[in-house]
């Protein structure tokens, strides 16, 4: 069987796949969580949010709220929308903090004009390249979707997608309609050259052209810039009860320069005196 034959999309319409078998799988398979919360911090990454300042944010096929958990952990706002009655009866059963909106994507996103300061999407969007019913356009749907997205957002905002392409074709199918509906930006894949851990994020900006993100894995190792593997091995025995490096200590201060790292910033280079303590002047 061709691993086609095993995408979840070609197997049902996602309110249907996702029935309540499938959508306590998200509550309760830990692997899957997992994953989960790292693509969403990820999307988040790419952002490029203001850092220490709450943000309103969209969160589309937001499912059972593992995404949502963790925009709730970073002190965000958020809006999760699915057509899933059963996703959505999972993430209430859960008690997540967002508002949650039963919606199908295809159909543009209910919202007014300049709601959002951004929107994530994890593992979504490459349903709207199937036509479910005779009535189904997939071109037409994706630009509803895109247009409606782009109506919804503050200008110069970012949305975030992480997506399981099946081809090439279904990629520009993709871009070419969010750029039609008015976005800029582009793919940013992460680890380009492993089967396993490479992942696409298409990165769009809304009102302005902005700087697309470097993907993970591409650039070359540098002694002063430890490599996301070694860093995320290293950080976790700084972790607070929280799951989070206490504010303003070393470890924090490396994260939150990693993370400027991957958004593009120009960050001076860690050295011995990072994170140290300065003497009191007298």
């Amino acid at each position: 069987m061709s691993s086609s034959c095993r995408r979840p999309e070609h197997m049902a319409p996602p309110e249907v796949f996702y029935n309540e078998e499938e959508a306590k799988k998200y509550s309760q398979n830990s692997r899957m969580i997992e994953i989960q919360t790292q693509m969403s911090e990820r999307a988040v990454e790419l952002l490029n949010l203001s850092e220490d300042q709450p943000c309103y944010l969209l969160d589309v096929g937001c499912g059972s709220g593992l995404s949502g958990d963790y925009l709730s952990e970073e002190g965000h706002y958020w809006v999760g929308v699915d057509i899933s009655t059963a996703m959505l009866d999972v993430a209430l059963d859960r008690e997540v903090d967002g508002d949650l909106v039963l919606g199908d994507m295809g159909e543009g996103m209910p919202f007014r004009p300049g709601t959002f300061d951004g929107c994530i999407s994890i593992s979504a969007l490459q349903w709207l390249c199937n036509a479910d019913k005779r009535s189904h356009s997939p071109p037409k749907r994706l630009y509803t979707f895109f247009s409606s997205l782009y109506s919804s957002l503050a200008r110069g905002a970012r949305a975030v997608f992480q997506i399981y392409p099946e081809n090439s074709e279904q990629l520009e199918l993709i871009t070419a309609q969010a750029m039609r509906a008015g976005f800029t930006g582009g793919m940013v894949v992460d680890y380009p050259n492993s089967s396993k851990a490479k992942k696409f994020f298409l990165c769009l900006f809304a009102g302005m052209s902005g700087v697309l993100p470097k993907g993970l894995g591409t650039e070359t190792v540098d002694r002063n810039v430890p490599n996301q593997v070694q860093f995320t091995g290293q950080r976790s025995r700084f972790k607070n009860m929280k799951g989070k490096s206490a504010k303003k200590s070393k470890d924090w201060i490396l994260e939150k320069k990693e993370r400027q790292r991957r958004q593009g910033k120009e960050v001076r280079a860690d050295s011995k005196y990072t994170g140290r303590k300065r003497r009191p002047r007298f």
